[in-house]
């Protein structure tokens, strides 16, 4: 079964600190929030454990409409966190500034995350909530694993802990689809013109092992 989800964010509650003048997006907001939907990559951890929200995000723009000063205000502490700055930085050079603007003015851009047909519907708050607790626990596993493969390269590990490592891998989904599915949004990333972030991701692919993103780490990594 195909699965699909939709992101919707807020644009009408796009805020700026001080009232005039206000920079435009491109071609308008509807072309801001087409532009955003077209971008996102539903993160791994979030789309797993059914997370959903809204993320708010802060930047300043200078006056090319260039994004710099970019956070996140309010977020969940997670993987959702990442893609909400990520996107939101894509739309850098996006905007029409007008003169004087104040770039030391603040825009909120509050983005709202809902999945469809991953049968969330299923999964209480309580179990939704233990999931985004447990997600800095499942970071460190995640270092413990990018840790061996690291020294591994270097030749400068134990042999006998790497049944212990696939283990790990196999108690958090790290097989073969799950590395297919993180090359596919690290080329997804790679045609938005997303370097760091794809490379983020094909560097993680290398670090659990495997050498599906070797190619793609010589052609653009280095």
């Amino acid at each position: 079964m195909l699965f699909l989800y939709w992101i919707w964010i807020g644009l009408t509650t796009l805020l700026w600190i001080n009232p005039e003048p206000k920079p435009v997006f491109k071609n308008g907001e509807a072309a801001l929030k087409e532009f955003i939907r077209q971008s996102i990559v539903y993160p791994d951890f979030s789309k797993r454990n059914c997370i959903q929200g809204t993320i708010t995000v802060s930047f300043k723009l200078d006056h090319k409409g260039n994004i710099f000063a970019s956070k996140v205000q309010k977020g969940f502490g997670i993987d959702l966190d990442d893609e909400a700055l990520r996107v939101t930085k894509l739309t850098s050079g996006k905007w029409i500034v007008p003169a004087g603007y104040d770039t030391t003015t603040a825009v909120i851009l509050p983005i709202n995350f809902t999945l469809q047909n991953y049968n969330c519907e299923s999964r209480s708050r309580e179990e939704i909530n233990q999931s985004i607790n447990a997600y800095r626990s499942e970071q460190n596993l995640n270092d413990a694993i990018v840790n061996f493969y690291q020294n591994k390269e270097k030749g400068n590990y134990k042999p006998e802990e790497e049944q212990t490592i696939n283990q790990l891998k196999a108690e958090l989904g790290y097989d073969d689809e799950f590395i297919a599915q993180k090359l596919k949004q690290a080329q997804t990333k790679l045609k938005q013109g997303d370097k760091e972030s794809a490379c983020k991701d094909l560097t993680f692919i290398h670090n659990l092992g495997s050498d599906k993103a070797d190619k793609l780490i010589e052609q653009n990594c280095h």
